[in-house]
């Protein structure tokens, strides 16, 4: 019998290794831009086309190769990082695997071009699937310019994988400002389709936040400073008041590197516990700067999960940091936007050295319940308004005691057959309660009032009925180019619903309208918390984009705990309730209604 295990060809070994590196054009990038970085680039500029799938380019002005580096830099494991197991241990570069070159040109026709700063002349190679296609000498401009184009051209089973360009451009996106947020010092620039998303110039870590996520940061902004042993911790938190129901502006960096760490996420929640709400998240951009030898950034491909030598000692001085950074800068920012390290240089001494005890002055001759036996006019106002008060709560309390059944309210018909008019009461301004029959019902008016809107949402938008409630002053609202992105993907959705709007320059909308139906609500806060509401869903669910969007805009129009309502209110959100295909449970499959017979009350208080 013949031997059956075989050596695999390089081409199907690279194949197999790109599936690790390169999952989608976003890991592409991911790579490319760490390759830049090592290289010493001061500027480096991404082209992308079709969201990376005709074309990803990375132009830097790096040192460059040599014609025999340039070679060698497509050759699996070939790497000028590394030269003994030991160097794993101490690694201070973003890319050291030599995998992702060769990963890349396996699946994709690349064209690099190179010139070492002092040499004459470049080198130009072209490779596709593998295999080399030329190379030869080329007068190009010191550094280096990367294109990969038609990524995935001969994998077509990953390739019809691939999302819509707008999901992938968001990966895109996200890949890029993991990389360019750490690194101000460098200038980036990104292009999509000949369109540019960003121009990030140097500067400082402030400076770079606000050019990526916009100038509204500048107030938002905390920033944290701890050096001790074992960690040094740097980087922003972003004020209690502006905390999210999503987890997307939460930025970790390891000595320059983007990692995840739930636990150092868990960290920060911490901080922040009693000042955001249980279900708001913390954003933050946090820069911990460790040695090398005590980290192992090599346990995932993509080198984000990190393993700490003493992770318990980092969670600690993260969380004693940044709950020191809100005590002490949680107040009014800062306007010079090159004062990062410390925003408010308070003096600790008046300019003469000399500190004045404060004075206090007092009329020992006052008494305020002096009246000389004459009550002013105000009294007796003031006497009046107490005396009506107390006789209306007589009166309404009188009134209540004497209700009769006759005249409550019905819940629905189709709830209880056998039931005439009965009563509903509201619980905490949170629940609504009624008796039938068997026992009461409890209802939760917030998810009960999220199922109507979510199906009178999804009926519009199959009937494409909704209708516009225009605006007297449109607003403009201007987002991050995630959230630009985003948007442009739902947009026709979001105009199914009854949005009107428009683009207006860089990652701004005008609004002009709104659903009929949004009462009182301002326009830019409604599109935001739709935004957000999104975001969430598409973190926690599967859905369709109508239904995501319908779900997420019948939570943010939803009345909420807390709100009073009126009887005839209550009565009508049941009606309404108990008319929908599925109302004992809302979008999200909590339940809406909880019903306690009278057999379950008696075994309370029966021993």
């Amino acid at each position: 019998m013949s031997d059956i295990i075989h050596l695999l060809p390089d081409s199907v070994a690279n194949q197999i290794a790109a599936g690790e590196v390169v999952q989608r054009p976003a890991s592409a990038v991911k790579e490319l831009l760490e390759n830049a970085l090592d290289a010493g680039a001061t500027s480096i500029k991404l082209i992308i086309k079709d969201a990376g799938k005709t074309l990803i380019q990375v132009i830097d002005n790096g040192c460059g190769m040599s014609q025999t580096d340039a070679r060698m830099s497509f050759e699996r494991h070939a790497t000028s990082k590394i030269k003994k197991a030991d160097d794993l241990y101490a690694i201070k570069t973003m890319g050291f695997r030599g995998e992702a070159l060769a990963s890349i040109a396996a699946i994709a026709q690349v064209e690099l071009k190179t010139k070492r700063i002092g040499d004459e002349i470049g080198v130009s190679i072209e490779i596709e699937g593998s295999e080399l296609k030329s190379q030869e000498a080329s007068n190009t401009a010191e550094g280096t310019s990367i294109a990969v184009k038609n990524l995935f051209f001969n994998v077509p089973a990953r390739r019809n994988f691939l999302k819509t360009d707008s999901v992938e451009l968001r990966h895109i996106i996200d890949e890029f400002q993991r990389v360019a947020i750490p690194n101000p010092e460098i200038a980036f620039t990104l292009h999509h389709n000949g369109t540019e998303i960003f121009n990030l110039p140097k500067g400082n870590l402030k400076q770079r936040l606000m050019n990526v996520f916009g100038s509204s940061y500048n107030t938002r902004l905390v920033p944290v400073d701890e050096k001790t042993d074992i960690v040094n911790i740097g980087g922003f938190v972003i004020k209690p008041e502006f905390a999210k129901k999503t987890r997307g502006e939460q930025y970790f960096f390891l000595n320059k590197r983007f990692i995840k760490s739930a636990y150092l996420h868990h960290a920060v929640q911490s901080a922040f516990e009693q000042l955001i709400p249980n279900d708001s998240y913390a954003s933050y951009f946090l820069m911990l700067d460790v040695n090398p030898k005590t980290i192992d950034i090599n346990i995932h491909p993509t080198k984000t999960e990190v393993k700490f030598e003493d992770e318990k000692a980092v969670y600690a001085f993260l969380r004693s940091s940044i709950k020191k950074s809100l005590g002490q800068f949680n107040i009014a920012p800062s306007l010079d936007f090159d004062q990062e390290e410390h925003l408010f240089n308070i003096p600790l001494k008046p300019i003469d050295g000399i500190i004045k005890q404060p004075t206090i002055k007092v009329n020992p001759e006052f008494n305020p319940f002096k009246t000389d036996g004459i009550k002013t006019e105000k009294q007796i106002s003031n006497q009046k308004n107490w005396e009506r008060m107390y006789s209306r709560h007589a009166d309404n309390q009188l009134e209540f005691e004497i209700k009769k059944e006759d005249e409550q309210q019905v819940i629905n018909s189709e709830w209880d057959k056998d039931l005439s008019k009965k009563s509903l009461y509201q619980l905490h301004n949170k629940y609504i309660l009624s008796h039938i029959k068997t026992g009461f019902i409890i209802i939760d008016q917030q998810g009960a009032h999220e199922r109507v809107l979510y199906e009178r949402i999804m009926d519009s938008m199959e009937g494409q009925k909704s209708l516009t409630q225009q605006e007297l002053f449109p607003k403009t609202i201007e987002l991050s180019a995630a959230d630009f992105a985003l948007v442009l993907e739902i947009k026709n959705e979001i105009k199914t619903i009854g949005f009107d709007i428009s683009e207006f320059g860089k990652n701004t909308f005008v609004i002009h309208g709104i659903p009929a139906d949004s009462h009182d609500i301002d326009s830019v806060h409604l599109l935001e918390g739709l935004l957000e509401n999104y975001k969430q869903n598409l973190q926690e669910l599967k859905n369709n984009k109508q239904e995501n969007i319908a779900r997420a805009m019948a939570q943010n129009l939803a009345i909420k705990s807390g709100k009073i309502l009126l009887p005839e209110e209550m009565n009508n959100l049941i009606d309404e309730l108990f008319a929908c295909k599925m109302p004992y449970s809302t979008p999200s499959g909590k339940p809406t209604i909880s019903t306690f017979s009278l057999e379950d009350l008696d075994k309370r208080f029966k021993k």
